[in-house]
């Protein structure tokens, strides 16, 4: 199906919050604040008992989401426990902000856009194994999928995953050695062909077919979209739905969109980091803030900015809201992060040999 932004960016209005956000917004090099012989600092000890803080590190579109959300639970907190909570926010690229993490910043939540990112925390130790099965749904908390982005009226007659192969359609899409986002949208082109009847040969065929009609390939989705959109280079964005959705809302573009049949889920999981909230004793408020992502309050949130919900009444809720996916399959279906980074994205794997017979 092809979608008007226009008429989409009207599918889910955002309400305006009424609750005082009691968060603090940084960039992944801000230094939390230390006091020393103060009178700040007395203050602070003082109300320790009264005051819990937390930081959450994610990337950079959930933004317009977690400012509703998180007002929310600092208001439920209080009410339930009578304390109250700072939620310190820190947004960018979801690798950029894996990385930083591992370097130290003290992230008592991390909410990435892929799990792998999550998974190299884990591996520095700063997350105990298992913590998929630490909250519902396997810690996801979002859902989205690929949509192609055309030029107003698509002229290109963009409808279907085939006809990015066409002679003369010019693509943008970021870098799957660089962009996270990226590496869905390689996904989705691969599994357009595996997971309806074909093999892998066709796969590795078609997405070389693909990649000779990528005229730019930018290390990240934002710029990306700014080559697509600033620069007006290309016919087709290849780009997430909730993306598309969002900034149809921010009155950002004016072009529309196509969601194959044939999808990828692009799921975005929640951890506690364990090593940090159990040096700052901060668990029980890490923990509630996850599960309260997962409420019908928090998805709402969610949904509102483009991404499909987790959470069956919010789902039924929306669902007429979203294309509908004919076969819609995940990472597993491609063997798992693990398995898809090393056989697609290391070095010398299938993405550089693709790169490699373009030039």
């Amino acid at each position: 199906m092809t979608y008007n932004f226009e008429k989409a960016a009207k599918f889910l209005p955002v309400k305006t919050a009424s609750t005082v956000v009691l968060a603090i917004t940084f960039s992944t090099n801000t230094l939390l604040p230390v006091f020393a012989g103060t009178t700040t600092q007395k203050t602070l000890i003082s109300q320790q008992s009264k005051k819990v803080e937390i930081t959450l590190v994610t990337y950079a579109v959930t933004k317009a989401a977690y400012s509703k959300i998180i007002p929310q639970f600092v208001a439920k907190w209080k009410r339930e426990k009578g304390q109250d909570v700072v939620i310190r926010e820190s947004y960018g690229g979801s690798g950029s902000q894996t990385r930083a993490v591992i370097d130290g910043l003290p992230a008592d939540v991390v909410a990435l856009a892929l799990g792998l990112d999550t998974k190299k925390i884990e591996k520095a130790g700063l997350i105990n194994p298992g913590w998929e099965k630490e909250a519902p749904n396997n810690s996801i908390i979002t859902r989205s999928v690929v949509a192609l982005e055309t030029r107003p009226g698509n002229p290109k007659g963009i409808k279907t995953w085939n006809d990015l192969t066409k002679p003369g359609v010019k693509i943008v899409t970021a870098n799957p050695k660089t962009s996270g986002g990226a590496r869905w949208n390689f996904l989705a082109l691969w599994g357009a062909i595996t997971q309806n009847g074909g093999n892998e040969n066709q796969a590795l065929n078609f997405v070389q077919q693909v990649f000779r009609n990528v005229v730019v390939l930018p290390k990240d989705a934002r710029e990306s979209s700014d080559a697509f959109f600033k620069k007006n280079q290309g016919d087709v964005l290849i780009n997430y739905e909730n993306e598309v959705i969002l900034a149809a809302q921010q009155g950002k573009t004016d072009t529309s969109y196509v969601v194959p049949s044939t999808n990828i889920s692009i799921e975005g999981p929640v951890a506690v980091v364990d090593k940090n909230v159990d040096k700052r004793g901060t668990r029980e408020v890490s923990e509630a803030f996850v599960k309260f992502l997962f409420t019908p309050e928090a998805q709402r949130e969610f949904a509102k900015v483009g991404f499909r919900p987790v959470n069956p009444t919010v789902t039924k809720e929306v669902q007429n809201k979203f294309p509908r996916i004919s076969k819609l399959y995940t990472v597993d279906s491609l063997g798992g992060w693990d398995a898809v980074q090393k056989k697609f994205f290391d070095d010398g794997a299938i993405f550089d040999k693709i790169q490699s017979r373009r030039r």
